[in-house]
């Protein structure tokens, strides 16, 4: 009886922990969310302003075809889907100004596919 009493509790403790929200206290908030569209041949906004050191979200949405999005001085890149929206973390590093792109031939007109993205 007491083996199956202390298997109920331990088992009704790690479900109670499964369950229970997790709190850290020090946690920094939430990141900026940044929604970015694709379509062919443009991302709107296709300049973010971002602080050194601050970490975003970028929610990105292509519209019609199949995009890449790469921003290579800030080792990210994503594939974008047709009307899935792909959530990009990106932390900025020093200030400057760095460029990201659209990496997967989407049509004539791809290759002026780019925007900036400006730390200050």
């Amino acid at each position: 009886m007491t083996d199956k009493l202390s298997r109920r509790a331990l088992l009704g403790w790690l479900l109670a922990a499964a369950v229970a929200p997790v709190v850290r206290h020090g946690d920094a908030a939430a990141p900026r969310v940044i929604a970015v569209r694709a379509r062919r041949f443009v991302f709107t906004p296709d300049r973010i302003a971002l602080k050194a050191g601050e970490t975003v979200l970028l929610a990105m949405t292509a519209e019609d075809v199949v995009m890449g999005f790469s921003a290579p001085d800030f080792k990210v890149r994503a594939d974008l889907p047709p009307g899935r929206t792909v959530q990009v973390p990106l932390t900025a590093g020093k200030p400057g100004s760095y460029g990201f792109l659209c990496d997967i031939f989407c049509g004539s007109g791809h290759e002026s596919m780019g925007g900036t993205i400006e730390v200050t």
